[in-house]
């Protein structure tokens, strides 16, 4: 499967975003991509530096003004694409949303981020409302996508969940970087941390993951941080967790051809969703065992 990564760098200006990425995804499809997979909240800015009541004017429904966007690019190229979507739900009610586009145009899923982290400089908590889709595949032409968004990648119980409920790849859009006032060693203790743990996933589970992050510096409207450098650093990991690519820090467009049947088998000599011994994982529902 031919899966493009598009590794951006954004402005406050949402249409200037999305000619960008529009152009990108051609160039994608003209090189033979069937998969193009988006970085997390890609129309605009990183907005959850800061608490802003405005910014929810910045959400849109599913279907809305982005799905039809971007629905007819991916009907043009014949292609599936990832999205990821700032979600008014309702009045009130907004979620953190990944959509597929089918090589039709149409929907042929979503979901809804269920980790949402509460950090300085990611005060998602405010935006977002947790998911409430569960961890569902989405059945494509290209396979069962097993999409995911960001904060969910450091959670093995979401990864599995997707393996067990039949993902052929797991699909991670991320908006993460440094605060600049960390050093240059806590940098990369970070950036190695956040790719070893979704390589694991790809070893526990056997199958490829797919994380496409964002680049660039964005300023904390506030001034109380330096702002965020986002890291870049896509990548993908095979099933037994090789790293077949990774971006560095500008923008990218890159094309890998994933084997989804290689994924067989490593299931056959690895065969760890046999072994597992469910009877004892009940433990698993609590928050913490005292």
């Amino acid at each position: 499967m031919k899966t493009a990564l598009i590794q951006q760098s954004n402005s406050a200006n949402i249409f200037d975003n999305q000619k960008r990425l529009i152009e990108k995804i051609r160039q994608a499809a003209n090189q033979g991509a069937e998969l193009v997979v988006l970085q997390e909240l890609h129309n605009g800015l990183y907005f959850c530096q800061h608490e802003n009541v405005d910014l929810f004017d910045q959400a849109e429904s599913i279907p809305g003004p982005s799905t039809k966007i971007f629905g007819a690019l991916a009907r043009e190229l014949s292609i599936v694409l990832v999205l990821s979507l700032f979600e008014r739900r309702a009045s009130g009610l907004y979620h953190n949303t990944a959509v597929v586009i089918e090589k039709d145009g149409s929907i042929a899923g979503k979901y809804r981020k269920m980790h949402i982290p509460d950090d300085p400089a990611y005060y998602e908590k405010f935006y977002f409302t947790p998911g409430d889709l569960g961890f569902c595949p989405i059945p494509t032409s290209v396979g069962k996508l097993g999409v995911l968004v960001c904060w969910d990648q450091w959670y093995p119980e979401a990864a599995r969940l997707m393996a067990l409920a039949g993902a052929e790849i797991l699909i991670y859009p991320t908006a993460i970087g440094w605060e600049s006032s960390d050093s240059s060693e806590e940098q990369e203790r970070q950036l190695r941390a956040w790719q070893l743990v979704q390589r694991g996933h790809a070893v526990a589970n056997g199958l490829p993951v797919v994380t496409v992050n964002r680049v660039g510096h964005e300023d904390d409207p506030t001034g109380q941080t330096r702002g965020i450098r986002f890291w870049g650093h896509s990548f993908v990991a095979g099933s037994q967790g090789e790293l077949l690519y990774e971006a560095d820090t500008e923008e990218t467009i890159h094309i890998i051809d994933i084997d989804l049947a290689h994924s067989e088998k490593v299931r056959r000599w690895w065969p760890f969703l046999r072994d597992r011994r469910i009877e004892s994982y009940g433990d698993l529902t609590q928050r913490f065992l005292d």
